[in-house]
């Protein structure tokens, strides 16, 4: 079990400060986090500690490993830029043993960052300029990653981005049927089924080479980028676990089941899931400003494809998990990975019908870039 005095423990093997108190931060589907207050001589000063998963990330250290050579280079990247790293990037604090983690008495892994005050994150986008700072810090992290010097990062989850094996996992998954789930779901089995080439997409196009490899950050959701409480500017690309060699469509693509819908990711009302057109065109104005002069034109031209792909596959994904028993995705109600499934898919229904008009918003937007 994970408490307060637990974390404030762990906090000791950070800081020579005296941790103070600790609480839950965020909702995330797969680390423990908390923020850890620390008395120092200069005063309070605020700490996030997290718990790695290892259910997921069966290799912490290379997770670590990863991390810290991504916030060193971005750290670098932002000092030759005259940006503040303090507030544009995580600042990892190192164990007092001098790793960038520690292992507990129980075998588990924890990590400790510097709170960035003064910002904050959302769950749901919160309008057109929230679109576009979250777009536009997500396509600088990008940018600034591009040059970092090998060798190549780790691959932290295996076939993370193999979109078309997902479908495979969601097809045994129906036939095994493990926890009897599967009759209740049977309209968005096949619905999926009637898309299976869609999950394919991705892959497909990186396979014949038509786009590139470039490191990528693979969870490119609207709460993983701080906003600045005073200006609203896009400060931090947080969670940076999955940043490994990839593509930049599949964090475009992500990016947008996220950030071009108003509603919750797990609204029980999969109704209310429509892809807004304005919030999208401020997605493409965003990474295309912060990329343009990177990505190739093949990129370009499939972001409305990485759009609906890498939505139909969180989806499956959503679904996958319900159907195995919830067994991969933290929940904290009954049928809440059902209920993502179906805002995923009503996201695509709507992006099927929507396509013109998005691809029309990339062209006049590739235009400026």
């Amino acid at each position: 079990m994970i408490d307060e005095p637990r974390v404030l423990e762990i906090a000791t093997r950070f800081h020579v400060g005296r941790p103070m108190a600790a609480s839950p931060l965020g909702g995330g589907h797969i680390h423990d986090t908390w923020v850890v207050t620390v008395a120092t001589p200069r005063g309070d000063v605020r700490f996030v500690h997290q718990r790695l998963n290892r259910a997921v990330f069966e290799r912490p250290e290379q997770v670590m490993e990863n991390v810290e050579r991504v916030t060193t280079h971005l750290r670098a990247k932002l000092l030759e830029a005259g940006r503040d790293p303090e507030r544009h990037t995580l600042t990892l604090v190192r164990a007092l043993d001098g790793r960038p983690y520690c292992v507990d008495a129980e075998g588990e892994y924890w990590r400790s960052y510097r709170f960035i005050e003064g910002a904050r994150t959302y769950g749901v986008v919160q309008g057109p300029r929230h679109a576009y700072e979250t777009s536009r810090a997500f396509g600088s992290f990008l940018a600034l990653v591009a040059d970092l010097p090998g060798p190549a990062l780790h691959e932290t989850v295996p076939a993370f981005d193999d979109t078309r094996g997902r479908f495979h996992a969601f097809a045994r998954a129906v036939e095994a049927d493990r926890v009897a789930r599967a009759a209740r779901v049977a309209r968005e089995i096949d619905f999926a089924r009637e898309r299976e080439d869609l999950a394919g997409v991705l892959v497909e196009l990186a396979v014949r080479g038509e786009v590139p490899r470039r490191i990528a950050h693979h969870d490119t959701k609207i709460d993983n980028v701080l906003i600045d409480d005073r200006t609203g500017e896009g400060l931090c690309v947080l969670d940076l676990d999955t940043v490994m060699p990839g593509t930049a469509l599949y964090d475009f693509g992500d990016m947008v089941r996220y950030g071009a819908c108003r509603a919750a990711e797990d609204d029980p009302l999969p109704g209310r899931a429509r892809v807004d057109l304005e919030l999208f065109e401020q997605l493409a104005r965003g990474w295309l400003d912060a990329t343009g002069g990177l990505l190739d034109p093949s990129e370009i031209e499939h972001l409305v494809d990485a759009g609906r792909c890498l939505t139909f596959v969180a989806g499956l994904r959503f679904l996958t998990d319900f159907l195995d028993g919830d067994a991969y995705f933290r929940t904290v109600r009954p049928e809440q990975n059902l209920d993502r499934c179906r805002v995923q898919f009503a996201l695509v229904r709507d992006m099927e019908a929507q396509a013109r008009p998005m691809h029309d918003i990339v062209r006049r937007h590739r235009r400026r870039a």
